[in-house]
């Protein structure tokens, strides 16, 4: 599913887009059938940096453990169904001397954010190291000096992991959404409403360290689980954006 919906994702990219390799995605990470193909236009755009990005720093929220802190996991490595990725201990380090940092492997054990990225992020950049980050509900500032802790260079790709709406009808959800993706192409943090994405407090913070980079958002993807499958009554909303 992974492959093919990256297949289908690079025949739509139109000609001409700028090949610059990402410094961050924001993708969704609900079911493939649902989400897949939106997730898989931001990766797409990721697939020059093949050769170049090392390390792929992963953020995202926590659905089932309570935070007010960013947890990171005391494992060496993820696996999914292609296999291992390493996590990055240097990284993990670097991000544990910031304040609110905490090992927590309960964060890790059952969160869906983080790991259903993980085979995008296989099947795009081969073997790299990752560093999943839980983001619980912490300031957009904390957030971002988290994420310049282990910022780097080109070696280094920030995914951001998250859904928009939930459970609105669909013109609602579709009009919402587009309020929301107006304000991550602007870069404006705090516009992102806590009740506009799951994954606020990890999209805020990027949000904020990309305006510190002074980096420039695209959005290439946005649907809902009514575009892709199910009714419209209550829909799911998704959307993909790439930053330079």
């Amino acid at each position: 599913m992974v492959h093919n919906a990256l297949a289908t994702a690079a025949r739509d990219v139109p000609d001409g887009v700028e090949e610059r390799i990402p410094k961050a995605i924001i993708g969704p990470h609900a079911g493939y059938v649902y989400s897949g193909s939106v997730a898989a236009s931001a990766y797409v755009r990721v697939v020059p940096g093949r050769r170049t990005i090392e390390r792929v720093v992963l953020i995202g929220p926590a659905h089932r453990v309570a935070l007010d802190s960013v947890a990171v996991s005391s494992v060496d490595a993820f696996a999914t169904p292609l296999g291992e990725l390493a996590v990055d201990t240097d990284g993990r380090q670097a991000v544990l001397s910031c304040p609110k940092v905490v090992i927590d492997d309960r964060a890790h054990t059952k969160e869906h954010s983080l790991e259903v990225h993980l085979p995008f992020i296989q099947e795009v950049l081969g073997d790299v190291a990752v560093l999943p980050l839980v983001v619980g509900r912490m300031p957009t500032t904390a957030v971002a000096d988290v994420l310049e802790a282990v910022w780097g260079g080109p070696e280094t790709l920030v995914v951001a992991s998250t859904d928009l709406s939930h459970y609105l009808d669909y013109a609602t959800a579709t009009a919402l959404d587009r309020e929301t993706a107006e304000a991550i192409v602007a870069c404006y943090p705090e516009s992102v409403g806590l009740d506009r994405a799951c994954g606020v407090y990890a999209v805020r913070g990027l949000l904020a360290a990309a305006r510190q980079h002074r980096l420039e958002v695209e959005m290439v993807d946005l649907r809902n689980s009514g575009d892709a499958a199910g009714g419209r009554e209550s829909v799911v909303g998704y959307g993909s954006f790439v930053l330079r």
